[in-house]
């Protein structure tokens, strides 16, 4: 299945492409829970492999209230990506609020060792109403 990508950011030609969606299924708006799944691919145009070491993520719920969220690798992984490859991971977000929104970057470290950072484009969350 080819999932669309809605979002892209490029950075030093390292691109990083976001997909995401609503799950309802594991949503509970009664308790004030939503949640979203995210699909990202990171594809490296450099001439050289690059590493991912860190993550950090702005999180905005609909009240604005923001959540700064620092980690090593993603997912519990650092991957390695060769040049012309890509790395592509699935994690989610739990919300409090129907909507808000997600940012931030990777700290990457490239071929000859030196540090690269790379921008996650800004996307939205919405949780979209459904009729009953």
């Amino acid at each position: 299945m080819h999932e669309f990508f809605q979002h892209a950011a490029t950075t030093n030609d390292v691109t990083v492409r976001v997909a995401v969606s609503y799950l309802p299924e594991q949503s509970d708006p009664a308790a004030g829970r939503w949640f979203w799944a995210y699909h990202i691919r990171i594809e490296n145009r450099t001439a050289g492999r690059i590493q991912l070491l860190t993550r950090h993520w702005r999180i905005t719920d609909g009240r604005g209230a923001v959540a700064h969220v620092d980690g090593e690798g993603v997912v519990g992984e650092q991957p390695v990506i060769l040049p012309g490859g890509s790395h592509d991971y699935v994690s989610g977000c739990p919300l409090g609020t129907p909507y808000g929104s997600m940012e931030g970057f990777y700290g990457l470290e490239d071929e000859a060792g030196d540090p690269l950072e790379v921008r996650i484009p800004f996307f939205p969350l919405s949780a979209v109403a459904t009729a009953p």
